[in-house]
């Protein structure tokens, strides 16, 4: 085990934790007032609950022995992580347990993305239920598809088998196109439909309430990205800093273009698009970032930026609410970013491909589109059933009282914001003398006790 590779896979780690967080400043900052503790709670929540399910049989049903067909791996074959905890248990050249930390921090943050299309309208502990069910039935497999890569001998030959997409279809997904953002875009579809639209809905504004909180989120995500990006290659070497350099190039270039968008379209560059570009180049370079150039990277970024400023108006023209752009952004950046490795690999970039627009034909665009078309299927049509399940039993929308009068409050018996205080605790009464007007003779002047007498006119 090298302990550099170590160091930087835990601070990675701890970088894509941040990420959560992050998320719940930039939705909390979106949402209305009433709402935002409701937001937050449910990033913060979706912490809980997947660091528990990961730690019992999570990453064993992710990155366990295959059972077949490269669907799933074993869920029993690492339970609570025991047999990982001796000094010899490796993942490459980190010790296995850094490298169950890691994906942790993906499965997080993939379940915490999905609560934002649902905003000012779901219960919270609905949620943590549908949190569960959704990360043990669709993530946890997906993760296996996606991530899970064949283990092989000395001689090369296949001795643990992984998961069909990355070795059976051999598509490209770096740190999770696939599996974090068209996998949660997906999610956020399905439950959006099946919560339905927020009274007053889009007829009434519902404008984000904290646009520094959302710059605040979208800073955190950046920041944190390097670690969800360049962490991913698992050692502190050339693939890490290429990905690195590619990740901050396509952020550039999607925040960029996403404000020129704004300016040609709506005639104004918003903080919000800002924000909203910088996290729509994020997920764009996510499944890209070692197969590209930095060139690549900017293109990428740059098409990501257009397309998912264009993308979230689509929901008013559907009439589907996802209340924060969930769908917009990590769902049309996802297919964005899987789909343009079919056209943007360079054999240069430390993934060794080469796609259209590099003599590589078509072969790795349709792997691309049959990895990215599979996990938004499943994820789908998984997610809009248990989403239905948890209406039909304990129920999951709040109750129009407590949608209109305040979520926060309904659900957590708390406030974001104390607007009945503001300014009363530093005024008190002043006594004042009344002074006869000479001019006049009227007595309707009045001066504070103790004023100087010779403002007295």
């Amino acid at each position: 085990m090298d302990s550099g590779n170590t160091a930087w896979v835990l601070t990675s780690a701890a970088l894509v934790l941040l990420m959560t967080p992050g998320v719940a400043f930039f939705y909390g900052g979106m949402v209305r007032p009433r709402s935002v503790l409701n937001m937050l709670m449910m990033s913060i929540g979706s912490m809980g609950v997947v660091g528990v399910l990961w730690v019992l049989f999570g990453y064993s049903a992710a990155f366990g022995t295959d059972l077949g067909a490269g669907l799933l791996g074993n869920p029993a074959e690492h339970f609570a992580l025991a047999d990982l905890l001796g000094a010899d248990s490796a993942f490459g050249t980190v010790p296995s347990t850094a490298f169950v930390a890691f994906q942790a921090m993906f499965a997080i943050i993939t379940v915490a993305l999905i609560s934002g299309a649902i905003a000012d309208r779901a219960r919270f502990g609905p949620w943590l239920v549908f949190a569960t069910l959704w990360a043990v039935v669709v993530y946890f497999p997906v993760a296996h598809w996606v991530f899970d890569f064949d283990g092989t001998d000395a001689a090369g030959n296949v001795v643990e088998p992984g998961g069909w997409i990355a070795n059976g279809l051999a598509a490209l997904d770096f740190a999770g196109g696939t599996a974090v953002h068209i996998n949660a875009g997906a999610a956020a579809l399905a439950l959006a439909l099946v919560l339905g639209r927020r009274i007053g809905w889009p007829q009434e504004p519902m404008k984000p309430h904290n646009l520094p909180l959302v710059m605040l989120g979208a800073a955190l995500l950046w920041f944190g990205w390097f670690g969800f990006n360049a962490g991913s290659a698992l050692a502190a070497d050339g693939t890490a800093a290429v990905v690195f350099v590619n990740t901050l190039a396509a952020t550039s270039a999607a925040m960029l273009v996403w404000l020129l968008v704004e300016r040609l379209r709506d005639g104004h560059a918003t903080t919000l698009g800002a924000a909203s570009g910088i996290v729509a180049g994020l997920v764009a370079i996510t499944p890209a970032g070692n197969s590209v150039t930095p060139l690549g990277a900017l293109v990428i970024g740059a098409a990501a930026g257009a397309l998912c400023a264009l993308a979230v108006g689509l929901k008013y023209r559907f009439r589907y609410d996802d209340s924060l752009d969930v769908v917009g952004i990590h769902l049309v950046g996802g297919l964005v970013g899987t789909l343009l490795i079919g056209l943007f690999a360079s054999d240069s970039a430390p993934a060794g491909v080469n796609g259209l627009f590099y003599g590589g034909g078509l072969d790795q665009l349709w792997r691309q589109a049959i990895g990215a078309l599979a996990v938004l299927v499943y994820s789908f049509v998984v997610s809009l059933l248990l989403a239905l399940v948890v209406r039909a039993t304990i129920g999951f929308r709040a109750a129009p009282e407590a949608e209109t009068g305040g979520i926060d409050e309904a659900e957590h018996a708390e406030s974001a914001y104390d607007f009945g205080g503001f300014g009363r605790a530093a005024r008190t009464p002043v006594p004042v003398r009344v002074i006869e007007n000479t001019s006049n003779g009227t007595s309707d002047v009045a001066t504070p006790v103790g004023a100087d007498e010779g403002s007295k006119v």
